[in-house]
């Protein structure tokens, strides 16, 4: 490959699938493979890597099936030998004949073997001959296009070639009809396949298939950057990307056009991304092309199925009248282009949606519209009334004022989840079909930019509030646009700006919409929790008291105790914040908003109850699901993981966190990935996978910079310091905390590093900052009334305490232990007692704790804590019984993840997914897990593993 051609990204299996096939062609055991994919997925670019890969070792000859040749016999193979058509002498008299007919005449002449072995035998007798001389490397693209006599013969050749020092390289387009021939007669074309299923003939049968799919979300990431360096447009913003993959769904060429196409302000976040491929481009006009191949009823209801994503089978067959719809549609099943989906119909690729409907004229869309708003009228017992709506506004069906009203107060009634259109984008409509000069155009647009954002769409909203720049629009809906722009700014821009935008919405709020004024004080407030501003915090929650009225509702009851309680936890005053954060979790039993309910998983977490913070945590994010709350998902996620870290369910906080990184991409969300980035950190130092834990973490630091966002800076920087803790490193560890305690005043993640922090300090001598840091824990946990935060502080006491006292406080702390939930920390617990046991000259009694402490960090897969025990039970005099062998030193903390999921069927692509990994990463470490447990197999690995 040229050294300044950026590598192909996301095919790392079909690249080595590829330098398989070419080792084998080396060394006499040549094979086939065939790559199936749709349109742009990669197929022709994986030829020519073989071809580079091959360089002139071999010989590569080339042909490409092109469908005005598909009918002309033997053309392919005359494209394909006719290079090499002076080795035809070393055959055989009747086999030279054979292709040397098909070669000058594209027909066999009679006498030549017509029908029987001569020529396929020719065909793989030239190869062998050719291949004598140096290996051949045959590559021949788009195959189902090619002649069918060609490729019969290149079938039956393919299932020949192992013992010949020949590579025949084949691909295919996905759910596409081959050129079989067939007659008049005929009542359909024969089922052919490149990638059979199920009631499928193949039509290259014996021939390995590899069906390429969509680039995962790492390789989607790294075309991207490829695509926006060589245009030199800049690096393309996750939710933009996601919002391009959204339409490409992995597809290389459509994404790298799509980036192409982009305008300089949707590059910049002012304007709406695109809705559908760009109109010039190869990936339009080749579905453009399968379209307008089929017959004109089939693209009639194809453009009513693009109109109306939730058209159900029953209206399409009344749209289809006098004609059957299934029937008419059987073309359009046959070329790929349509697939069943339950009792409607779904297009194969979602990105022919947007070229069927943006193909047709705007009076055919206009047609379509109408003839389904009509359908929906009849429906019984009651018409969908927004779908209804947006059809009579898409078709201009009547005064524009009166189409307007209509949708937006259907779209403002609409349940927010499961429907079509989405409520942003019926609002959107509405606003665009009001008069300027009207007060309600502004009022549309602002709400279809909260539906937007709240639809997890950031880069919709900021495009639909910049419209609102050129109207005019009352204070009070001022204040609602400076609202949504504050949270924007939240969760994605820098938290003191945040803070100062929501303050101003609030002080216009309060009289006129309290609720919303006081959410946007508590955001104002979270703004500064965010940046470990206690103080700014604190202030605002003054302002909170002060407004404070006797007939509140009972949600903005809730967060008015949140922020008493809160500024009195930044306080110090712990005794004083139990009682506003119990009446929180109290007021969070009547409350189902998602963004009310998360305050109240944050009090459960401050007063130590873990189980009810989870519970609430798994009520808000099912509450957000139901709404369709897609932006909320990240932040709610996150408070999940708080509990979680104190269980110890590290494993639950690497999929949680991962999962809540993907979104807070997607939705433009920077602030909250920096906050999962970290907590997959935490993770990665769990496991001693050092490597993993400074990327991340280094990643959350250099976001927690830019925004001003210290809680994910603190984050990181523990997620260091308890690396360094279990790599043996306790001075290390004592040297960040202690910095961090002095650049950063994150009170909840300074407390919940505090036991790392005193055992550092312990550990190096300094027990004065250690037992400051104590005396803080203990206010807090004084005022909980959890039995596993009172087992820390036992411990971290027994840490400080002098000769004679150390062994009463580890068993207090580890009888609390046994009455909570923290099995990770009692095996800390457990190791710091065996190790002081061990010191103090008990050996028997030391190994006993240890060997319980051994077994629970195995089984969380905390590969430096399993050192550190089995280091300990060495000095203690124990032989250390031998660990499995997938376990020990052979492999990583995220080997060993890697090889439980792929032994439990997970694939490479869902291994990535899962781990926030790239495909990439996952093959390399896969590859060196093969060579460490010396097996060459999933199925080995398999059986190991079990």
């Amino acid at each position: 490959m040229s050294p300044d051609k950026p590598p192909l990204r996301g095919r790392g299996e079909e690249e080595r699938a590829l330098l398989r096939l070419l080792d084998r062609a080396r060394q006499g055991a040549g094979g086939a493979l065939l790559l199936v994919g749709a349109a742009g997925m990669g197929k022709t670019a994986l030829l020519d890597l073989a071809a580079a890969h091959a360089g002139p070792e071999f010989r590569v000859l080339r042909v490409s099936g092109v469908e005005a040749e598909s009918r002309l016999p033997y053309a392919g193979l005359h494209g394909l030998l006719r290079p090499v058509a002076a080795h035809v002498s070393a055959l055989p008299d009747a086999q030279a004949r054979a292709l040397l007919s098909v070669l000058e005449s594209g027909a066999l002449e009679p006498g030549t073997g017509a029908g029987g072995l001569a020529l396929p035998a020719a065909v793989l007798g030239l190869l062998s001959a050719v291949a004598a001389g140096q290996p051949v490397l045959a590559c021949v693209d788009d195959v189902d296009l090619l002649d069918a006599d060609s490729r019969e013969v290149l079938s039956f050749t393919a299932r020949r070639i192992p013992g010949e020092r020949v590579a025949l390289l084949f691909t295919a387009g996905e759910g596409r009809p081959s050129a079989m021939p067939f007659t008049a007669g005929d009542s359909e074309r024969p089922v052919m396949s490149f990638a059979a299923g199920e009631g499928e003939r193949s039509a290259m049968p014996g021939v390995p298939v590899r069906t390429l799919g969509g680039l995962d979300g790492a390789a989607v990431r790294e075309l991207a950057d490829d695509v926006a360096r060589d245009l030199a447009v800049g690096k393309v913003a996750e939710d933009l990307l996601a919002a391009l993959d959204h339409i490409a769904r992995g597809n290389p060429l459509a994404l790298a056009e799509l980036i192409g196409a982009l305008t300089p302000d949707q590059l910049a976040g002012l304007a709406a991304p695109p809705v559908a491929l760009p109109r010039g481009g190869r990936s339009w006009q080749g579905h453009a092309r399968r379209l307008a191949a089929l017959p004109g009823e089939a693209q009639r209801l194809l453009l009513l199925i693009a109109a109306d994503p939730g058209l159900d089978l029953p209206t399409l067959i009344r749209a289809a009248r006098p004609s059957c719809a299934l029937t008419v549609l059987e073309p359009a099943e046959r070329a790929g282009v349509l697939q069943s989906a339950g009792d409607r119909y779904d297009f194969r690729d979602p990105a022919m949606r947007g070229v069927v409907y943006y193909g047709a004229s705007l009076l055919r869309r206009r047609s379509a519209h109408r003839l389904l708003a009509a359908l929906l009228a009849d429906e019984r017992p009651e018409p969908p009334r927004l779908r209804l709506a947006w059809h009579r506004a898409c078709a201009l069906d009547g005064p524009p004022a009166a189409l307007a009203d209509d949708l937006a107060k259907a779209a403002l009634d609409a349940r927010p989840a499961y429907t079509h259109p989405e409520p942003y984008l019926a609002l959107e409509r509405a606003a665009e079909l009001t008069d300027p000069h009207d007060p309600a155009k502004a009022e549309r647009l602002a709400a279809a930019a909260r539906y937007a954002w709240v639809a997890g769409r950031p880069q919709v909203a900021r495009s639909l509030l910049a419209r609102l720049r050129s109207l005019r629009a009352p204070d009070e809906l001022r204040a609602h646009v400076q609202l949504l722009h504050g949270s924007l700014e939240l969760l994605g821009g820098e938290t003191g700006s945040a803070r100062e935008e929501l303050l101003a919405a609030a002080d216009w709020l309060l009289e006129s919409h309290r609720m919303l004024g006081v959410r946007a004080l508590v955001r104002a407030a979270d703004a500064s929790y965010r940046a470990g501003d206690n103080r700014a915090f604190i202030a605002i929650a003054r302002q909170a008291a002060a407004l404070r009225r006797p007939d509140e509702t009972v949600p903005t009851q809730l967060m008015f105790e949140y922020l008493a309680g809160m500024a009195s936890t930044f306080s110090g005053s712990h005794q004083e914040a139990a009682a506003p954060l119990r009446r929180v979790v109290e007021l969070a039993e009547s409350v189902r908003d998602p963004s009310v309910l998360v305050w109240a998983c944050v009090a459960s977490m401050l007063l130590g109850e873990d189980a009810t913070a989870h519970r609430l945590s798994a009520r808000a994010i099912e509450a957000a699901r139901v709404r369709g709350a897609v932006s909320a998902m990240p932040q709610l996620l996150e408070y999940m993981i708080y509990p979680e870290i104190w269980m110890g369910r590290y494993a639950a906080v690497a999929a949680t966190a991962a999962q809540g990184l993907r979104l807070a991409q997607e939705t433009g969300q920077l602030n909250m990935a920096a906050q999962h980035l970290a907590w997959l950190a935490i993770t990665a130092a769990v496991e001693g996978d050092q490597e993993t834990c400074r990327a991340r973490a280094d990643a959350a630091i250099d976001l927690a910079g830019a925004h001003d966002l210290g809680i994910a800076g603190a984050i990181g920087n523990w997620a260091l310091a308890y690396l360094d803790l279990a790599g043996g490193r306790p001075a290390d560890a004592a040297n960040r905390l202690r910095a961090e305690r002095r650049s950063n005043n994150h009170v909840v993640i300074r407390v919940m590093a505090t036991p790392h922090f005193i055992e550092a300090c312990a550990r190096t001598g300094d027990h004065e900052a250690a037992g400051a840091a104590l005396r803080v824990m203990e206010r807090w946990v004084g005022s909980t009334r959890s039995p596993d935060l009172r087992a820390l502080v036992s411990r971290c006491r027994a840490l400080l305490a002098g000769p004679g006292e150390a062994e009463e406080l580890f068993r207090e702390a580890l009888d609390l232990h046994g009455q909570g939930m923290y099995e990770f920390e009692a095996a800390r617990t457990r190791l710091l007692y065996g190790s002081a046991l061990r010191r103090d000259r008990r050996p028997g009694a030391a190994r006993t704790h240890l060997h319980a402490a051994l077994e629970t960090f195995e089984r969380h897969g905390a590969r430096l804590w399993t050192e550190q025990a089995r280091a300990e039970l060495r000095a203690s005099g124990d032989s250390v019984r031998p660990a499995f062998d997938a376990t020990t030193g052979q492999l990583t903390a995220q080997q060993l993840q890697i090889a439980r999921m792929v032994a439990e069927g997970a694939t490479n692509k869902e291994v990535a997914e899962q781990l926030f990994l790239s495909r990439r990463t996952v093959e390399h470490h896969l590859r060196n897990i093969f060579s460490r447990l010396g097996i060459r197999s999933r199925v080995e690995l398999v059986r190991l593993m079990s």
